[in-house]
Order: C-alpha cells, then structure tokens, then sequence
C-alpha cells in the first residue's frame, strides 16, 4: 500500500492513522468485553464485516474500524464512502441472546433488542461530549446531533443495528475531521457535519474510539446486568436526559412512506417513540424524524 497519495495513511499529517498496538493494549484488557480489534485501511461496509464473522460463529466481543469505508451502511438501504480517516467507522459484535456465566448474565429477551440502538447512542454522546466539549443531543432513533453556527443542528454521526444469525452487529460512523466540501448531502433530515467543523476542542480520533468503546462496553455490562430492563440498568433516564427528540413536536416519515406528526413524550418499554397525535398517542418502532421548530 502506498505512503503517500489519495489513499496511504500519510497522504494527509492532519489525518493520522489509528494505532492498532496501543488501541489493543488500552481496550483488550483481561475480563473486559472486548476480546479482538481489527483495524483495516479499508473496507466496504465493517457491519457486513461483522456480520460476516458472526455467520462464522465469532464469540462477542469483536471490534471492526475501517480507516475508510467505501460502501457503508444506513438505515433503510442508504450508503455512504467516508474520507481516509476523517472519521471513525466501526461495528462491534454482540450476542444478548447467549447466557454468560463468568459475569453471571441471562440471555436478554429479543423484545429487548430495541434498545441497542439507544444504548450506543448514550454511549456516543457521552465520549463525544467528555473528550471534545461540545455539547451534543440524540435525535431518536440513531443520530448524533451538534449545535451549528447558525442555530441549526448537524449530524455528526449515525448508528446502525442488524440482526445476524443470533447475534446483533452495531454499526457506527462518526464525522470528525471531515471538511466543508467532504460532507455527504442529506436530502432530508438535518444537514451534515463534522466535530471539527463544530468547533471540537479535540479531534484526535484515538481518544474518541477509546472513550466511545468504554462506554459502550459500560453500558452493555448494566444493561446485561439487568436482563436488558432500561429502567433497572438507568438506560432509560440516561436516554430521556440525551435525547433532542423527547419534548419536541417533530414530523415522521415512516418506512411505508406515509408521514405523521405530533409532540414527542417519551420512549416506552420496547424502545418507540411516544407520539402525541391528534388522533391519540402513537408508538412508532422506525421511521425518520424532522424536528420542528
């Protein structure tokens, strides 16, 4: 692989490559939740990556980051190609379904799946926010959201769940050095941004993947710890304080195409969103959201 050009991890000094070495030392530690991490110059899509090793039967634990992903994955088919290390693309492996008795965890009902999404969410807002100062939001079910100059918000970062073969693949993609002229068009929803055009006080990506990592696995453990119920673990208060969404009037387009607006109040036990219509309140499992003003 070249050094230098388009492509080799040193074609732009502002951009440094991850170090696998040190992030392996600092995130694999004895007992912790992740057991193996892969860093590859580049990829497709790290969640089919995931996705791939769980059809083979990899154990949870397992850590996938691509320093540019060239086909990668959103919600309701969308694809994207990240800059060379201008972000952090990543997808873990985790197996809520499978019993472990070192850490004394039951299987999690599939009912209770729905809060993955938000759990990586929480868990992204809370290193964003601790290793950059920027004050950042959730936008239910899986955005991250930034404040912008022009009093608007930006998505800084998205996050994607799959279902494969008994397991669940989280998937996330964070903006953090992009530039002006490198950020994707959002046809709909809020535009996009990077933590760096967000004013970061750090944009170093070593920290922010480990931070994000811990949390994640934090967060996880709680919610193992307590069969996945959000309101025992405190994943559903941490999720009410994070989210944007919650208290807002806001405009959803569902995936069958048909919109429905009304006043968000909250999030119920599997995950949905409260929706306050004037037909009567509304639980929604998927759709996407357009904050009103």
């Amino acid at each position: 692989m070249a050094l230098t050009g388009p492509g080799g991890p040193y074609s732009d000094l502002g951009r440094p490559p991850l170090n696998e070495r040190v992030l392996r030392r600092a995130l694999l530690v004895p007992g912790g939740l992740w057991r193996r991490l892969e860093i590859r110059a580049e990829t497709g899509s790290t969640n089919a990556d995931v996705a791939a090793a769980a059809r083979d039967g990899e154990p949870e634990g397992l850590v996938i980051v691509a320093e540019r992903q060239v086909a990668g994955r959103g919600r309701l088919g969308r694809t994207w190609e990240s800059p060379a290390r201008a972000g952090l693309s990543l997808s873990v492996l985790l197996r809520p379904a499978a019993p472990d008795e070192a850490r004394g965890w039951a299987a999690v009902p599939p009912a209770a799946y729905g809060w993955l999404p938000l759990l990586t969410g929480v868990a992204l807002h809370e290193s964003v926010r601790r290793v950059t100062g920027l004050e950042t939001s959730l936008k239910w079910p899986n955005d991250l959201l930034v404040p912008m100059a022009n009093g608007d918000e930006g998505k800084t970062a998205g996050i994607l769940a799959e279902g494969v073969s008994g397991a669940v693949v989280m998937g996330a993609g964070l903006n953090v050095s992009l530039r002006e002229d490198e950020l994707p068009d959002r046809p709909t929803g809020p535009p996009a941004t990077s933590l760096l055009l967000a004013g970061a006080e750090d944009a170093d990506r070593e920290p922010l993947l480990k931070a994000f990592l811990r949390s994640l696995a934090d967060w996880y453990a709680r919610w193992r710890d307590t069969t996945g119920d959000p309101e025992a673990s405190g994943l559903r208060a941490a999720y009410r304080e994070a989210c944007g969404t919650i208290g807002r009037r806001v405009r959803v387009l569902l995936p069958d195409g048909a919109e429905v607006s009304g006043f968000v109040t909250g999030v119920d036990d599997d995950a949905r969103l409260l929706l306050r219509t004037p037909d009567g309140d509304r639980p929604l499992a998927a759709g996407d959201v357009v904050h009103l003003r």
